[in-house]
């Protein structure tokens, strides 16, 4: 967890025309206050073309409309991680975000002033990809200082997991690629199966990679980081997410799932069957333990803290 994986984005190549996303009638209207931070229609705007230009999504206001929910949401839960950051005394300087900046530019085959440019041409501010490294460098620093030294795993805990493991020998089992779209509100259920929809569309029409649109909409937890991937066993995915996933072929996409609290978005990325090399050893299984256990710490800590903030949403 000390090293934070930033998300590659990829520009130009999945999007021919040029952005132009200045929706907004007044740009410095607030659309939502987040504790004593505000977000403003500059900020979505913002926000807006870096997701578009990064999944290929074209910028048109339908597309807008579908995306707006998501945006405002990542936002606003980006605002309450540096705040919990900044409560606990941690600080996130300008040459962290900078080496952030530079990491993403050389992913990127590209010098970082070159990475600012093509931010520009595409009507992206740096300064919006800026927050968003940063808010990813506070949380980072929430879960490795505050929240890890809460994570204990026995020998006990290590010993009982990898005689599952060994039981399993043999199985097949899947990577499977998530994105998961929240909907945080009764009124947004249409538009975030839309948005949904739309992701589909355009990876499969200009070939955007799933790890990539997964780390810039996908609020499935550790995103971010693996782009959504994971390995599963048959049995351990929720039926309403199994039954379509284990129709797919590799390389293939579910539609939108319902699931209790959003949309889930699977894809079958390789299967593989188990065997001694692919079960870790007793450190990687402590490991594997526990940063499932701290994931699970991270996503409560981080409902908790929007549970009891004040939240006002006018866009």
């Amino acid at each position: 967890m000390n090293k934070l994986l930033l998300s590659a984005l990829v520009f130009g190549c999945a999007l021919s025309a040029q952005m132009s996303l200045s929706f907004a009638k007044d740009p410095f209207s607030i659309v939502a206050v987040v504790n004593d931070d505000a977000i403003s229609s500059a900020d979505v705007d913002a926000r807006m073309a870096l997701m578009m230009a990064s999944s290929g999504l074209m910028p048109t206001e339908e597309n807008r409309q579908r995306l707006l929910p998501q945006v405002v949401d990542t936002l606003v839960e980006e605002q309450i991680k540096v705040q919990e950051a900044q409560a606990q005394n941690l600080e996130v300087t300008p040459e962290e975000i900078s080496q952030g900046f530079e990491t993403l530019a050389a992913q990127n085959k590209l010098k970082p002033e070159e990475f600012a440019k093509v931010l520009q041409s595409q009507g992206i501010p740096k300064s919006t990809l800026m927050n968003q490294i940063k808010s990813q460098i506070a949380w980072t620093k929430v879960v490795t200082d505050v929240l890890r030294p809460r994570i204990d795993v026995t020998e006990a805990d290590v010993n009982s997991q990898m005689v599952r493991m060994k039981e399993t020998m043999g199985k097949q089992e899947y990577k499977i690629g998530e994105i998961f779209l929240p909907v945080a509100n009764a009124e947004d259920d249409g538009k975030t199966k839309q948005l949904g929809e739309k992701i589909i569309e355009e990876m499969r029409n200009k070939k955007v990679p799933f790890e990539v649109v997964a780390a810039q909409f996908s609020r499935a937890p550790g995103a971010q980081q693996t782009g959504g991937m994971s390995w599963v066993q048959e049995g351990q995915l929720p039926k309403e997410l199994e039954v379509p996933f284990m129709a797919l072929n590799e390389g293939d996409m579910t539609a939108p799932i319902r699931g209790l609290s959003g949309y889930h978005i699977l894809t079958l990325k390789e299967t593989r069957i188990v065997n001694e090399e692919t079960i870790p050893d007793e450190q990687t299984m402590t490991n594997k333990i526990g940063l499932e256990r701290l994931d699970r710490l991270q996503r409560r800590h981080l409902s908790d803290l929007k549970a009891s903030a004040f939240i006002d949403r006018r866009g």
